[in-house]
């Protein structure tokens, strides 16, 4: 004789507590980035939520109109171009990594900007001061702007190097 196999009675699915409702990031549209930025240098950043950034590429803007005034045209007729596609670029290239992110909510948190841009905010508010104050003749300064480009091209060589004794991937 053999005894009934007895199945266990099957017991309710206990039903999970409501959830937070899922955080979608919000996208960002590269084209509208670009246009925003073709219509004003910033406004892409703003539209980014790179608010600091955007106070950057303004103010680049109109230092470049101002050197290009005060000081005329050559060199700093180089410069604005280079504002205005460097903004482009900006806006464009920071959406379409804004949308690359994943969809966990920590990734929906912006990157802490870097303090190099509020060094930077600082340090041109300074020299347009002390030039409106007397204190700094820019006319005399513009003509050492070639010691800007070669601290900028030190500073990439640097980091560069760093990089690369840390182990990292550097491509030239």
């Amino acid at each position: 004789m053999s005894t009934p196999v007895v199945e266990p009675e099957p017991r309710p699915t206990p039903q999970l507590p409501p959830g937070s409702p899922t955080l979608m990031p919000q996208l960002k549209s590269p084209g509208l980035a670009f246009f925003l930025s073709f219509l004003f240098p910033g406004i892409g950043q703003v539209y980014n939520g790179q608010p600091a950034k955007a106070l950057i590429f303004f103010t680049a803007f109109v230092a470049a109109f101002y050197t290009m005034i005060q000081f005329g045209p050559l060199p700093w007729v180089f410069f604005l171009p280079f504002v205005i596609l460097y903004n482009l670029v900006d806006a464009w290239r920071t959406a379409a990594l804004i949308n690359a992110r994943g969809t966990a909510a920590a990734d929906l948190e912006s990157p802490v900007e870097s303090p190099a841009w509020g060094v930077g905010l600082i340090g041109l508010g300074a020299l347009f001061l002390l030039n409106n104050l007397g204190w700094l003749d820019l006319a005399r300064v513009a003509r050492y702007w070639p010691v800007l480009l070669i601290a900028a091209g030190g500073a990439v060589l640097y980091r560069s190097f760093q990089k690369k004794e840390k182990g990292s991937d550097v491509q030239l």
